[in-house]
């Protein structure tokens, strides 16, 4: 793993929110994207992660496919892009940039109400043009 300062990863975040297609980032409602060094244990038990496993990135809310009418004063939802673990996996600057915009285009589209399956059906997808 190779050591990157939060203001440079915190960088490479916004980089990655501007590379992503803008329609998605535009129409982010109530979401407020941060980072973490490692997930909290809080959050490692409520998904039920065991010890081998890494977390890079985590949605925290309500997915806007599942707000009603009664949507409104609540607090942000919350992506949270987890430093330590994107580090270990990654092993230049290139893959982890490219870890980090995986993981904030997966995280956001959790957001839009994507489960797992439906994401990595459209990640299998070939692009169009």
């Amino acid at each position: 793993m190779f050591e990157l300062p939060d203001e440079e990863f915190d960088k490479l975040i916004s980089q990655a929110m501007d590379e992503l297609p803008q329609q998605y980032i535009k129409n982010l409602q109530n979401v407020a994207v941060v980072y973490a060094d490692d997930p909290t244990p809080e959050q490692r038990q409520k998904l039920e992660l065991r010890n081998d496993q890494s977390l890079f990135g985590l949605y925290e809310g309500i997915p806007r496919a599942l707000r009603g009418a009664g949507y409104n004063m609540v607090l942000p939802d919350k992506i949270t892009i987890f430093k330590h673990p994107i580090l270990a996996y990654s092993h230049d600057l290139p893959s982890l940039k490219k870890n980090i915009k995986h993981t904030l285009w997966h995280e956001i589209a959790h957001h839009y109400g994507l489960n797992h399956q439906q994401i990595h059906e459209l990640e299998s997808k070939p692009p169009t043009e």
